[in-house]
């Protein structure tokens, strides 16, 4: 398999990993607003280091210039997602099943959008994993 296949999905999972091991040691009585506060002030500095060690002081008003609508809608998305998963891990869910039922939940949505949004094509076979997440579903949460 091809390596720049391979080290973004590991990202991705390692990432996830601590996301949620962090997500699910929150104290209970932190303001989950206040902990996100901190939690992109911290990322905000992390990204602008990195964005202008690779685009270079001299460009970032052009890099700046080339960002859209997009950037703010992912903004509330991940505060979403972020807010989710706290209030996910203080109901009482498992760190074990919370993450696979929401992203099982996700890959099923994602295919209906990617067909009606992005024209990508839909197998049986996806159709048919779909009903196979939906009694995964079930199983995990009987």
């Amino acid at each position: 398999m091809n390596w720049n296949l391979i080290w973004p999905i590991l990202i991705v999972i390692l990432s996830n990993t601590f996301y949620n091991i962090c997500m699910k040691s929150m104290p209970s009585d932190v303001n989950p607003f206040g902990a996100l506060m901190v939690t992109y002030l911290v990322a905000t500095v992390i990204s602008a280091i990195i964005f202008v060690y690779m685009v270079g002081p001299s460009n970032i008003a052009f890099e700046l210039s080339k960002i859209n609508l997009t950037s703010v809608i992912l903004a509330i998305a991940i505060v979403g997602l972020e807010v989710g998963y706290v209030f996910v891990y203080r109901a009482g869910w498992a760190v074990n099943t919370a993450s696979v039922v929401a992203n099982i939940g996700l890959a099923c949505v994602l295919i209906f959008v990617g067909y009606f949004l992005y024209k990508e094509n839909v197998s049986l076979n996806q159709i048919a994993g779909i009903f196979v997440c939906m009694a995964g579903l079930i199983l995990i949460n009987m």
